[in-house]
């Protein structure tokens, strides 16, 4: 059945909005004026088989998805309706693009498709883990539960993903702050300064006409090299978008000394916590081992957990697939191999997840620390240049006056 929004006045004269479900325009003020409505304007909310509305076309930040996921599995556990909870949700939601999705999702589980296939629909809202997870809770009948690890696994990744953007936050203002106070000095302090030795005509400090060189360039150059970073910063993102240079980017990135490291911890963070909600979730180890590996982000350690994935299906175990790819820390293998033996393969590999993601988050507050006594280093020595540049020129005037 359609869903329309609508704009409408109540018996009092004040506006009002909302949104309802008829067979047709005409229908959906008849029943506005049923409800004591004088319906002013009514729009559907089109959403055409195989493509996606404007409202859910868009991605879905982890917080919302976290959101409408608990509430949904509350309702659903509570013993209502799927397509009554979607409607519940879809009302309770204050952001009109996730009521438009939900709504868009209840459509099509009325029109008899399960609630999987319906978030097939907004591939980009709900990514392939979610809709796997769904699926097999569909399976199994335990669908709440299943919403409820969803619900939960989410909300984890939120707060890991935020803990690590609040770690960066310090070090990143740290570093524009250092680039502005030099292009500053550079650009408006020194040539007003050096100008007074310039004029002397006195043989200036090498340091001095570094200096004055650099200020010169900044001055008469600033916008062109302005417009060659974003050049160069365009360039690379749209080398990002290419499928052979961004695999040699993302095989660079595993080979950095200190990066390398923590994108492997990071990744291998990822594939054991996706792979314990799917499994927890009864999706069988191959289908997700599968999926794990195609939530991973890095492309190198994507495909060698596609060739992981190739070799379980073909009758090798976890562990060793896992130990030949190279990237799952040996502490995380352990745990991994344990639980395969003891037959709590779930279990462990959640275990394993919280205990790289521990030990990934102290190793970034680890490097954190260290960027930013570095990075007040740096500046200081960038200021401590400039105003030898500026002081020696005054030494060498004391000098010939005495």
């Amino acid at each position: 059945m359609p869903t329309f929004d609508y704009r409408a006045d109540d018996a009092q004269g004040r506006p009002c909005k909302g949104r309802l479900e008829a067979d047709s325009p005409r229908h959906a003020r008849q029943l506005l004026r049923e409800r004591g409505l004088w319906p002013r304007d009514v729009s559907e909310i089109r959403v055409a088989a195989g493509t996606k509305s404007s409202l859910g076309s868009g991605r879905l930040s982890a917080a919302d998805l976290a959101l409408l996921t608990l509430q949904l599995s509350t309702l659903v556990q509570a013993g209502l309706p799927l397509e009554e909870a979607l409607d519940a949700v879809a009302k309770q939601s204050a952001k009109r693009r996730v009521a438009g999705l939900l709504s868009a999702v209840r459509s099509r589980v009325m029109e008899g498709h399960a609630l999987a296939t319906a978030l097939a629909q907004f591939p980009r809202a709900f990514p392939e883990l979610f809709r796997a997870t769904v699926a097999a809770g569909e399976r199994s009948g335990h669908l709440g539960h299943v919403l409820e690890q969803l619900a939960a696994y989410t909300q984890a990744r939120q707060a890991s993903r935020q803990k690590i953007q609040m770690a960066l936050v310090y070090p990143a203002i740290l570093m524009l702050a250092s680039v502005l106070i030099v292009g500053f000095l550079l650009g408006y302090v020194v040539p007003d300064v050096v100008k007074i030795f310039v004029d002397s005509g006195q043989a200036l400090p090498w340091l001095t006409r570094a200096l004055i060189s650099a200020s010169d360039g900044l001055r008469s150059h600033g916008l062109m090299l302005l417009g060659v970073i974003a050049m160069v910063v365009g360039l690379w993102r749209w080398s990002l978008r290419q499928p052979t240079w961004q695999l040699r980017w993302h095989r660079l990135m595993l080979n950095l000394p200190v990066i390398g490291e923590v994108l492997r911890a990071m990744e291998a963070a990822r594939f054991a916590s996706t792979l314990a909600i799917l499994g927890k979730s009864a999706v069988p180890l191959v289908d997700a081992l599968e999926i794990a590996a195609a939530v991973i982000g890095n492309l190198t350690i994507r495909a060698r957990m596609a060739d992981v994935a190739r070799s379980v299906r073909e009758g090798g175990t976890l562990t060793r697939g896992l130990e030949l790819s190279g990237d799952i820390p040996p502490m995380m293998l352990h745990m991994i191999a344990s639980g395969e033996r003891a037959g709590e393969l779930d279990r462990m590999l959640a275990r394993a997840a919280e205990q790289q993601e521990s030990s990934l988050a102290a190793r970034i507050a680890l490097v954190v620390s260290l960027f930013e006594p570095a990075m007040l280093v740096l500046m200081g020595g960038v200021v401590l240049l400039i105003v030898l540049a500026i002081l020696l020129p005054i030494l060498s005037l004391n000098q010939l006056v005495n």
